[in-house]
């Protein structure tokens, strides 16, 4: 877990630089996992921005997690190239084949499955990330390989 202090101090280490916010999410997430709702407030006041400015940055960028994540994170592209190309039937299929809804994670805590609006990968749709790794021109038998691979 994050401690006050050791949120003070990441506060304190990017407060007086320019466009600080972005690097210390990432720094609040890199120790923590995700950034926790009650880390929000110290957040804004440390960076004199509104709670809602704090908020809308970490909820518009996909990378950012208001909840612990499972240990693979798996996103599926829901944009418009993606679900041309059968982007939500992949959604579908990769919640049954996790057992858990888009926005969740198994109840085992090894797989959270996220919706993402481009992956850049619009000439090779569907497009899929598991953790960092982005996979292309992705079918449902390609999907339950690549879930064999990752466990």
């Amino acid at each position: 877990g994050l401690t006050m202090t050791e949120l003070q101090t990441l506060i304190d280490a990017h407060a007086d630089v320019p466009g600080g916010l972005m690097p210390l999410l990432h720094a609040v997430q890199d120790v923590h996992g995700y950034i926790p709702a009650d880390a929000v407030p110290a957040i804004a006041k440390g960076m004199n921005l509104s709670r809602a400015d704090v908020h809308g940055v970490i909820t518009y960028y996909s990378h950012f997690h208001e909840h612990p994540m499972g240990q693979q994170v798996v996103q599926v592209c829901v944009a418009e190239s993606c679900k041309a190309c059968g982007g939500d039937e992949l959604m579908k299929h990769a919640e049954k084949a996790l057992g858990c809804a888009s926005g969740g994670t198994t109840a085992n805590g090894a797989y959270s499955l996220e919706p993402v609006y481009c992956l850049g990968l619009c000439a090779q749709s569907p497009a899929i990330q598991i953790n960092d790794a982005v996979h292309a021109r992705m079918s449902a038998v390609k999907f339950d390989a690549l879930l064999k691979k990752a466990a």
